[in-house]
Protein backbone atom coordinates (compact mmCIF):
# COMPACT_ATOMS: atom_id res chain seq x y z
CA UNK A 1 0.00 0.00 0.00
CA UNK A 2 1.34 3.46 -0.93
CA UNK A 3 1.58 6.02 1.30
CA UNK A 4 -1.19 8.04 -0.92
CA UNK A 5 -3.41 5.01 -0.60
CA UNK A 6 -3.26 4.76 3.34
CA UNK A 7 -4.03 8.66 3.59
CA UNK A 8 -7.32 8.06 0.94
CA UNK A 9 -8.06 5.21 3.50
CA UNK A 10 -7.81 6.85 6.90
CA UNK A 11 -9.84 9.71 5.26
CA UNK A 12 -12.62 7.96 3.94
CA UNK A 13 -12.86 6.30 7.38
CA UNK A 14 -12.61 9.14 9.37
CA UNK A 15 -15.12 10.89 7.08
CA UNK A 16 -17.85 8.08 7.76
CA UNK A 17 -17.35 7.31 11.51
CA UNK A 18 -16.09 10.46 12.75
CA UNK A 19 -17.86 13.51 10.37
CA UNK A 20 -17.64 16.27 12.96
CA UNK A 21 -14.66 16.54 15.37
CA UNK A 22 -13.83 19.45 17.48
CA UNK A 23 -11.62 20.53 19.96
CA UNK A 24 -13.13 19.20 23.56
CA UNK A 25 -11.38 22.23 25.32
CA UNK A 26 -14.45 24.89 26.28
CA UNK A 27 -14.20 28.44 24.96
CA UNK A 28 -16.38 31.07 23.63
CA UNK A 29 -14.32 33.30 21.32
CA UNK A 30 -10.69 33.61 20.15
CA UNK A 31 -8.56 34.95 23.71
CA UNK A 32 -10.49 32.04 25.41
CA UNK A 33 -9.28 29.31 23.34
CA UNK A 34 -5.75 30.94 23.49
CA UNK A 35 -5.94 30.37 27.31
CA UNK A 36 -7.19 27.22 27.25
CA UNK A 37 -4.45 25.84 24.72
CA UNK A 38 -1.82 27.41 26.94
CA UNK A 39 -3.08 25.76 29.75
CA UNK A 40 -3.48 22.33 28.42
CA UNK A 41 0.22 21.57 27.56
CA UNK A 42 1.07 18.59 29.53
CA UNK A 43 -1.81 18.91 31.07
CA UNK A 44 -5.82 17.38 30.54
CA UNK A 45 -8.15 19.32 28.61
CA UNK A 46 -11.08 18.19 31.57
CA UNK A 47 -9.10 19.73 34.08
CA UNK A 48 -8.85 22.65 31.72
CA UNK A 49 -11.86 23.17 31.56
CA UNK A 50 -12.55 23.15 35.43
CA UNK A 51 -9.85 25.78 35.80
CA UNK A 52 -11.27 28.12 33.01
CA UNK A 53 -14.55 28.25 34.38
CA UNK A 54 -13.16 30.48 37.18
CA UNK A 55 -10.23 31.91 35.17
CA UNK A 56 -12.89 33.24 32.14
CA UNK A 57 -14.87 35.10 34.62
CA UNK A 58 -12.51 36.63 36.59
CA UNK A 59 -10.21 37.49 33.29
CA UNK A 60 -13.41 37.72 30.37
CA UNK A 61 -10.90 39.90 28.22
CA UNK A 62 -7.08 40.26 27.53
CA UNK A 63 -7.37 43.95 29.25
CA UNK A 64 -8.75 42.63 32.16
CA UNK A 65 -5.56 40.04 32.40
CA UNK A 66 -3.15 42.35 31.39
CA UNK A 67 -3.94 44.16 34.55
CA UNK A 68 -3.95 41.55 37.00
CA UNK A 69 -0.55 40.00 38.45
CA UNK A 70 1.88 36.93 38.18
CA UNK A 71 0.68 35.42 42.13
CA UNK A 72 -3.46 35.95 41.26
CA UNK A 73 -2.93 34.06 38.42
CA UNK A 74 -1.18 31.79 40.04
CA UNK A 75 -3.96 31.12 42.08
CA UNK A 76 -6.41 30.03 39.38
CA UNK A 77 -5.13 27.55 37.73
CA UNK A 78 -2.32 26.00 40.60
CA UNK A 79 -4.29 22.66 39.60
CA UNK A 80 -2.92 22.56 36.06
CA UNK A 81 1.17 21.33 35.30
CA UNK A 82 3.73 24.17 35.41
CA UNK A 83 1.66 26.65 37.13
CA UNK A 84 3.80 29.23 37.49
CA UNK A 85 5.53 29.34 34.23
CA UNK A 86 1.88 29.12 32.47
CA UNK A 87 0.78 31.99 34.92
CA UNK A 88 3.75 34.37 33.65
CA UNK A 89 2.98 32.96 30.00
CA UNK A 90 -0.41 34.60 30.24
CA UNK A 91 0.05 37.77 32.17
CA UNK A 92 3.20 38.52 29.27
CA UNK A 93 0.64 37.47 26.43
CA UNK A 94 -2.06 39.37 27.62
CA UNK A 95 0.11 42.27 27.79
CA UNK A 96 1.54 41.72 24.45
CA UNK A 97 -1.96 41.19 22.59
CA UNK A 98 -2.86 45.02 23.65
CA UNK A 99 0.69 46.30 23.17
CA UNK A 100 1.30 44.70 19.87
CA UNK A 101 -1.85 43.40 18.30
CA UNK A 102 -4.33 45.71 19.16
CA UNK A 103 -6.15 42.79 21.80
CA UNK A 104 -6.87 40.72 18.76
CA UNK A 105 -5.69 37.56 18.22
CA UNK A 106 -3.24 37.35 15.00
CA UNK A 107 -4.23 35.18 12.70
CA UNK A 108 -0.95 34.46 11.32
CA UNK A 109 1.64 31.37 12.81
CA UNK A 110 4.56 33.18 13.15
CA UNK A 111 3.01 36.44 14.60
CA UNK A 112 0.64 34.46 17.19
CA UNK A 113 4.24 32.84 18.05
CA UNK A 114 5.40 36.04 19.55
CA UNK A 115 3.46 35.67 22.52
CA UNK A 116 4.98 34.47 25.17
CA UNK A 117 3.44 30.82 25.85
CA UNK A 118 2.84 30.21 22.42
CA UNK A 119 5.21 27.69 20.54
CA UNK A 120 4.28 26.12 17.30
CA UNK A 121 1.98 23.53 18.13
CA UNK A 122 -0.35 26.35 20.12
CA UNK A 123 -0.50 28.72 17.11
CA UNK A 124 -1.61 26.10 14.84
CA UNK A 125 -4.47 24.99 16.94
CA UNK A 126 -5.48 28.55 16.74
CA UNK A 127 -4.96 29.25 13.38
CA UNK A 128 -6.48 25.72 12.53
CA UNK A 129 -9.75 25.95 14.94
CA UNK A 130 -10.35 30.05 14.76
CA UNK A 131 -9.32 30.71 11.24
CA UNK A 132 -9.55 27.78 9.51
CA UNK A 133 -6.05 27.45 8.12
CA UNK A 134 -4.46 24.13 6.95
CA UNK A 135 -2.23 24.20 10.57
CA UNK A 136 -1.49 20.95 11.75
CA UNK A 137 -1.11 20.66 14.90
CA UNK A 138 1.19 17.96 16.41
CA UNK A 139 0.86 16.87 19.99
CA UNK A 140 1.61 13.59 21.82
CA UNK A 141 -1.44 12.17 20.18
CA UNK A 142 -1.17 13.20 16.73
CA UNK A 143 2.50 12.56 16.86
CA UNK A 144 2.12 8.52 18.13
CA UNK A 145 -0.86 7.57 15.88
CA UNK A 146 0.49 9.09 12.42
CA UNK A 147 3.62 7.07 13.47
CA UNK A 148 1.59 4.14 14.39
CA UNK A 149 -0.83 4.11 11.47
CA UNK A 150 2.11 4.63 8.64
CA UNK A 151 1.34 8.26 7.79
CA UNK A 152 4.59 9.25 9.35
CA UNK A 153 7.31 7.78 8.72
CA UNK A 154 10.58 7.89 10.56
CA UNK A 155 9.73 11.21 12.06
CA UNK A 156 11.77 12.46 14.85
CA UNK A 157 10.38 15.75 15.87
CA UNK A 158 6.62 16.99 15.55
CA UNK A 159 7.45 19.49 13.11
CA UNK A 160 9.06 16.61 10.71
CA UNK A 161 5.43 14.78 10.90
CA UNK A 162 3.48 17.82 10.69
CA UNK A 163 5.32 18.31 7.47
CA UNK A 164 4.60 14.78 6.30
CA UNK A 165 0.93 14.87 7.21
CA UNK A 166 0.20 18.15 5.07
CA UNK A 167 1.62 16.56 2.56
CA UNK A 168 -0.68 14.44 1.82
CA UNK A 169 -4.14 15.52 3.67
CA UNK A 170 -5.99 17.89 1.60
CA UNK A 171 -5.21 21.86 2.77
CA UNK A 172 -9.51 21.76 3.39
CA UNK A 173 -9.34 18.60 5.60
CA UNK A 174 -6.18 19.79 8.06
CA UNK A 175 -8.19 21.43 10.37
CA UNK A 176 -10.52 18.34 10.59
CA UNK A 177 -8.04 15.91 10.47
CA UNK A 178 -5.58 17.45 13.24
CA UNK A 179 -8.77 16.57 15.62
CA UNK A 180 -9.18 12.97 13.87
CA UNK A 181 -5.82 11.94 14.80
CA UNK A 182 -5.92 13.52 18.75
CA UNK A 183 -9.35 12.22 19.13
CA UNK A 184 -8.66 8.69 18.04
CA UNK A 185 -5.47 8.84 20.05
CA UNK A 186 -6.85 9.61 22.90
CA UNK A 187 -10.10 7.21 23.06
CA UNK A 188 -8.63 4.32 20.67
CA UNK A 189 -5.07 4.14 19.87
CA UNK A 190 -3.96 4.77 23.67
CA UNK A 191 -0.33 5.29 24.25
CA UNK A 192 0.61 1.64 26.78
CA UNK A 193 -2.46 0.07 25.53
CA UNK A 194 -4.04 0.79 22.08
CA UNK A 195 -7.41 -0.71 21.33
CA UNK A 196 -6.65 -2.31 18.31
CA UNK A 197 -9.51 -4.78 18.54
CA UNK A 198 -11.82 -1.97 18.54
CA UNK A 199 -10.34 0.18 15.56
CA UNK A 200 -11.62 0.74 12.27
CA UNK A 201 -7.96 1.33 11.22
CA UNK A 202 -6.21 -1.85 11.35
CA UNK A 203 -6.79 -3.19 8.17
CA UNK A 204 -4.23 -0.68 6.55
CA UNK A 205 -2.34 0.18 10.27
CA UNK A 206 0.96 -0.63 10.06
CA UNK A 207 0.94 -0.70 13.84
CA UNK A 208 -1.67 -3.56 13.64
CA UNK A 209 0.06 -5.26 10.63
CA UNK A 210 3.25 -5.92 12.61
CA UNK A 211 1.80 -6.56 16.03
CA UNK A 212 -1.05 -8.71 15.55
CA UNK A 213 -0.83 -12.36 16.70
Amino acid sequence: MTKKERFEKVTAYFKENMPVAETELEYNNPYELLVAVILSAQCTDKRVNVITKTFFKQYPDPESLARSEVPDIFELIRSCSYPNNKAKHLLGMAKMLLSDFNGQIPSDINELQKLPGVGRKTANVIASVIFNKPAMAVDTHVFRVAARIGLSHNAKTPLETEKQLIKYFPDELIPLAHHWLILHGRYVCLARKPKCEQCGLKAFCKYYEKNKA
